[in-house]
């Protein structure tokens, strides 16, 4: 663990850990800044490559994390229990005025059953999310950090009804609208497609996919499934694919090297990402915050997945579920791409989030 400051009993300290968690927390520091709010910022480490971490306090300009858990990974319970302990060492001996998590990663739920446990208000950006499926972990991170929390704050009006299904309408729930859209539309005039294809050799039109969900690149017979669906569409549409080596090994022993017109890129920070993202002709994902991102560029999204916890993200703007089985009919008809925006998702999410622990500290 590394440590610059030390954490007081009146800050408001957010914990980040993989890639989702930045561009999420990015307007909300910067919010809470403007309002003179007392502040550290804990990363887990919980994503510790350059690509999909370190990069992001540079280019979203957050500041440097006063503390570093430096947990690495490792398998689920490993991990969350490195980061429990890490944490709680962390505030040894303080009572921060709250804890601010983020989304569902293990970093999230970790970080919210040590502050619970420590009776430390607990704020959760992009609470209410449900896929109904408890066969993701990232499902049960949401669930139980939702439980853990005092504030919830929610990024689509679906959210609030999933929170009182689960009993929690007594909570202070607050529609905020998504903050990752803030860090996005502040960052347009940043996204460069000429560039980022030229860099990587890209002609003609093109796809993006991203795949990194275990029930998706961990089992062989279902990879393998999924990179023969991918290789037929590779057929009409080359597809660029950045993957990390996880994801990497699993997916060559599924045999991809097999398609050529699937190429293979390493990971790419915030700005590089979305400017791919931006100029493709469609995405195939497995994740959740792509969904989103491509709802706002207004790129056809293909979802690779039975369900998905962002549901606004179908009935408002580009995305649809899609199996291996019709994925390639599903490209071949890709619908006409909507104007329709989701509510809230206007650019100023953060102040709003910002607004709301404000209030919630004065309350009480």
């Amino acid at each position: 663990m590394t440590q610059q400051a030390v954490i007081k009993s009146g800050d408001v300290v957010h914990i980040t850990g993989a890639r989702p968690n930045f561009p999420k927390a990015a307007p909300v520091i910067a919010a809470l800044a403007a309002a003179g709010v007392p502040q550290k910022l804990i990363h887990t480490g919980q994503h510790y490559d350059d690509a999909l971490s370190d990069s992001f306090f540079r280019l979203l300009n957050l500041p440097t994390p006063d503390i570093n858990l430096g947990v690495g990974s490792g398998t689920h319970a490993a991990q969350t229990a490195a980061i429990m302990i890490g944490f709680e060492n962390a505030i040894a001996g303080v009572k921060p005025a709250m804890i601010v998590v983020y989304g569902d990663v293990n970093s999230t739920v970790a970080a919210a059953l040590v502050a619970a446990k420590l009776e430390i208000p607990i704020a959760h950006v992009e609470a209410g999310l449900r896929s109904f499926d408890l066969s993701m972990p990232e499902e049960i991170n949401r669930k139980l950090t939702d439980q853990l929390s005092d504030l919830l704050l929610i990024t689509s009006p679906e959210a609030e009804l999933n929170l009182i299904n689960e009993g929690l309408g007594n909570r202070k729930i607050v529609f905020v609208g998504n903050s990752m859209i803030d860090t996005l539309l502040s960052h347009l005039s940043e996204f460069d497609e000429d560039r980022v294809i030229s860099e990587l050799g890209i002609v003609g039109d093109y796809a993006v996919a991203t795949l990194h969900r275990p029930g998706n690149v961990d089992d062989l017979e279902t990879a393998q499934l999924i990179v023969a669906a991918l290789g037929e569409v590779s057929n009409t549409t080359q597809i660029i694919l950045p993957l990390h080596p996880r994801g990497k090994d699993s997916l060559y022993k599924a045999g991809l090297a097999k398609y050529p017109q699937i190429e293979v890129v390493e990971p790419l920070n915030y700005i590089d990402f979305i400017s791919l993202v931006k100029a493709a002709k469609f995405v195939v994902t497995d994740s959740g915050g792509v969904q989103e991102e491509t709802t706002i560029l207004k790129v056809p999204c293909l979802t690779l997945r039975p369900n998905t916890e962002r549901p606004i993200t179908i009935t408002h703007g580009t995305n649809q579920l899609v199996t291996v089985d019709n994925l390639v009919q599903r490209v071949n008809q890709l619908p006409a791409v909507g104007d329709v925006v989701p509510p809230l998702w206007d650019g100023k999410a953060g102040q709003r989030i910002a607004a709301a622990i404000v209030e919630y500290l004065g309350s009480k």
